[in-house]
């Protein structure tokens, strides 16, 4: 990453943008709508609406202004203004927003820009969240119509528990604690947006060195290695953790097979997975959103294609 480069609000913005476009178009990413497959209810076209949709709310969030809850709420207002798909990047806003902030307020201070550095302040910034981004999140999830589990205590579609959460003065952050044994995203906010940065630097990593020059390759190759490594929450939230579980161990698999043989001898295999996943509904979604959260690390960094 080139620690000199400068960038302004509007960049920040059109990295989220990108981010989010060019993972819903890596194809074939298994389970998920892409390019080449849509859903009944949900197509291609409604994610890139939405990622268009939403450019003004990650430019204010680089610009500082606002917090995080209600940053969200805006996000999926926008979204859902510009299609009518349903939820689209949910979990993707989860990540991005806090990441757009961080790069933001490192513009302003003048800071070197690295990705160690975005995701430290991203990381700080989650912390710092309070009840009010709590408040946001519920009616954000109220608007998005998001498959997830309950938080324990909480139920997400009780009106009751934004007074519960108003009484105990439960930050953001403390219910992504509660949640991080069985939510991806929420990990991410406790454990410093890790698996981010690690698709950031295997993306680049791939790309830089020249073992995939082809940025699709190199989306649906780390997209197979994460999901090979963490079985998918969004998996075991519709339907099982064994289910979770068993996709993961296909996925490594076929990792192992790219590794032996190369990307385009395994693309049969990927493309049967990518078949099977989508026969039976299986979409590795919150794979995806980290999947997203680590392209915009390596755009914002400077990677290009």
């Amino acid at each position: 990453m080139n620690s000199c480069y400068k960038i302004q609000p509007s960049e920040v913005a059109r990295s989220a943008q990108l981010a989010m476009i060019l993972e819903v178009s890596a194809s074939p990413k298994p389970g998920n709508i892409d390019r080449t497959h849509d859903y009944i209810d949900t197509r291609y076209e409604h994610f890139l609406a939405s990622a268009t949709g939403v450019y003004p709310v990650f430019e204010r969030a680089a610009s500082g202004k606002e917090n995080i809850g209600e940053l969200l709420k805006e996000a999926v207002f926008e979204s859902n203004k510009w299609q009518k798909g349903g939820n689209t990047h949910f979990g993707a806003f989860l990540l991005l927003l806090p990441l757009a902030k961080s790069a933001g307020q490192l513009i302003q201070e003048n800071e070197k820009f690295d990705m160690k550095k975005i995701v430290e302040r991203a990381h700080r910034l989650v912390k710092h969240t309070d009840v009010e981004d709590s408040i946001n999140f519920y009616q954000a999830f109220g608007k998005a119509n998001v498959c997830v589990q309950d938080i324990e205590d909480l139920d997400l579609n009780d009106s009751d528990s934004i007074t519960n959460l108003r009484k105990n003065q439960t930050s953001l952050f403390e219910l992504m604690e509660i949640s991080e044994n069985y939510d991806m995203i929420a990990k991410e906010w406790t454990h410093g947006f890790e698996l981010c940065s690690w698709c950031s630097e295997q993306i680049t990593d791939l790309m830089e060195r020249g073992i995939r020059t082809d940025i699709n390759c190199s989306i649906v190759y780390t997209f197979l290695k994460l999901l090979s490594k963490n079985p998918d929450t969004f998996i075991q939230t519709k339907f099982n953790r064994e289910t979770a579980v068993e996709v993961s161990e296909k996925a490594t698999n076929i990792v192992t097979q790219i590794e032996t043989s190369g990307y385009e001898a395994s693309l049969p295999s990927i493309i049967e997975f990518d078949e099977e996943l989508l026969k039976k509904k299986i979409n590795p979604g919150s794979t995806a959103d980290i999947i997203i959260g680590g392209l915009f690390l390596s755009i914002i960094g400077g990677m290009r294609f």
